[in-house]
């Protein structure tokens, strides 16, 4: 049964637009169960997705390369999607001013927080250099934190998941955990999803509203670039 449904799978593959095709149908999928469960962020649409494409890969024996080089288009369009993000931020550009210090001060401090408690975890649990080192940009922008990862000494396949589960991990649970502390301040609550969970938990805070959402942009934003100067001068000074 497994040989016929490879036989079948590299037929279909000749088609370019066949990998597109199952991101889009399997993330439709998700959104549709997302929809059914009343919205519950534990029905995470991107998480039934990604396991359902990985599961398709792995029953027809497709190698990832394969499947991106069709599918790369939904990538190409992180890009303009990121950008569009300023769209938003531009309206709460009077609300951004008057806590820009403030916002400066939280990113600055999530950041470290951030990096600082993964390393802690993975040397805690006995994990191999190689293995901490991936986990400090994990709550980075894939993009960016997969070259964090390489400059100090890190395994950027690893920290690309990583940064994915972290992602959809805050879209699940950030909601959960701002009403749990009594956070309702959406512009504070944004800039914690932003920082914590980067784009995936971006497109949740913008279920909450365009405040967190903006905010949440921001925060991902400013926590990339903060990132990408803190990590490696921190790990050259104490390396």
């Amino acid at each position: 049964m497994r040989s016929e449904l490879q036989a079948i799978w590299v037929y279909l593959a000749a088609s370019p637009l066949l990998a597109l095709t199952l991101t889009l149908l399997a993330y439709l999928g998700g959104l549709w169960l997302y929809r059914r469960s009343g919205q519950n962020p534990l029905v995470n649409p991107v998480l039934i997705a990604v396991v359902a494409i990985v599961g398709l890969l792995f029953a027809t024996g497709t190698h990832y390369r394969t499947y991106f080089d069709g599918a790369q288009f939904v990538h190409f369009l992180l890009g303009p999607a990121t950008v569009a993000l300023a769209i938003p931020l531009y309206r709460q550009v009077q609300q951004v001013k008057k806590s820009l210090v403030a916002i400066v001060v939280a990113v600055i401090s999530g950041s470290l927080t951030a990096a600082g408690s993964a390393v802690a975890i993975a040397w805690l649990l006995g994990a191999s250099r190689e293995t901490v080192l991936s986990m400090a940009p994990k709550s980075v922008t894939a993009p960016v934190a997969m070259g964090i990862a390489e400059r100090i000494g890190g395994l950027p396949t690893l920290t690309a998941v990583v940064v994915i589960l972290t992602g959809i991990t805050g879209a699940m649970t950030a909601t959960t955990v701002l009403r749990m502390l009594r956070i309702d301040d959406p512009r504070a609550g944004g800039l914690a999803i932003g920082v914590a969970s980067h784009g995936i938990g971006t497109a949740r805070a913008f279920q909450v509203g365009e405040v967190a959402g903006a905010f949440s942009g921001l925060a991902m934003g400013l926590n990339a670039l903060a990132t990408a100067i803190l990590i490696p001068l921190l790990f050259r000074l104490f390396s």
